[in-house]
């Protein structure tokens, strides 16, 4: 029961950091003197929630994957772990650097103050979604490997 409510609690502060970065890209779509301290407060939100989000599913992932791992790999899918979770693995510290680096974007190069600013935050927010839905549509799939593996 443990294992699986850590792991929902990875897949919601995942989530939350995603529909964050959504929030973030409409403000800073729309910035202005009004919505700039909310721009602010959201890129470090982003931020906070993908943190947690890894240390979460970090813990998870040396704690109790191995088991499920197994699982997925002796189970009719094992391209699910094989392929998805290596990959996920490895996009997941792209995101978090992007996510780290995005309130740095946000308060060095106020978007408020050009176009590129502007563009830039924009970017890294959509990166930050994209690579999102990836994982989000990826933790699925391994999970659906282990159910799999559990029918043999």
């Amino acid at each position: 029961m443990l294992n699986h409510g850590i792991m929902m609690l990875h897949v919601l502060f995942g989530v939350l950091g995603i529909l964050c970065a959504v929030a973030l890209f409409m403000d800073v779509l729309n910035a202005g003197a009004k919505n700039y301290q909310r721009i602010k407060i959201l890129s470090l939100t982003v931020a906070a929630f993908l943190v947690v989000s890894f240390l979460v599913g970090g813990y998870w992932y040396v704690t109790f994957y191995g088991a499920e791992r197994d699982i997925i790999k002796a189970g009719a899918w094992p391209w699910a772990h094989n392929f998805f979770m290596e990959v996920k693995e490895h996009i997941f510290f792209a995101m978090l650097l992007l996510g780290l680096y995005l309130p740095i974007a946000v308060y060095k190069n106020t978007p408020l103050t050009s176009r590129k600013n502007k563009n830039l935050v924009l970017a890294i927010c959509a990166m930050i979604i994209l690579l999102g839905v990836f994982m989000e549509g990826a933790g699925g799939i391994i999970s659906k490997g282990v159910t799999i593996g559990l029918r043999g």
